[in-house]
């Protein structure tokens, strides 16, 4: 979709995701190693009460499931920014939900502009555990000569 389409307010539905347990830990091990995403007895002591997902692997879930919703088409040149704010624990078998509202479009060259969204994310209880914000560099449709 051309910068020029996008209108703010606009909002897309983002299918919601269940957290795997195993995967989860897998990621902990490799990119976010902390004792309160990898062992369970202390988890359980924790003010969590179990494990807890790593923020950026509950993140990354729902981003996925939001880049496969396309709404940028082949008219994305690249991300600008991300910002992530995490509210809640996220735990193994949790489904996160999101939904994807867009709140800035800037013109920034004659070529492309900036679209600005947020993405809030809840939970199976429909508490937000995270919202994003992401700036991405989208193209202005061609101009016809």
């Amino acid at each position: 979709m051309y910068l020029d389409d996008f209108v703010i307010g606009t909002e897309l539905e983002i299918p919601s995701v269940e957290i795997d347990p195993s995967e989860m830990v897998q990621f902990a091990k490799r990119y976010d190693p902390f004792t309160v995403h990898l062992d369970r007895q202390y988890a359980e002591r924790s003010r969590f009460g179990d494990l807890i997902s790593p923020g950026l692997y509950s993140f990354l879930v729902v981003w996925k499931q939001f880049v496969d919703c396309n709404l940028f088409g082949d008219e994305l040149v690249a991300g600008k920014s991300t910002k992530v704010e995490w509210f809640k624990p996220v735990y193994g078998g949790d489904v996160l939900s999101g939904k994807a509202r867009i709140v800035n479009v800037t013109r920034r060259n004659p070529y492309n502009g900036i679209a600005e969204i947020v993405i809030e994310v809840r939970n199976q209880n429909r508490e937000i555990v995270l919202v994003d914000r992401t700036e991405a560099v989208v193209l202005y449709r061609p101009k016809q000569n």
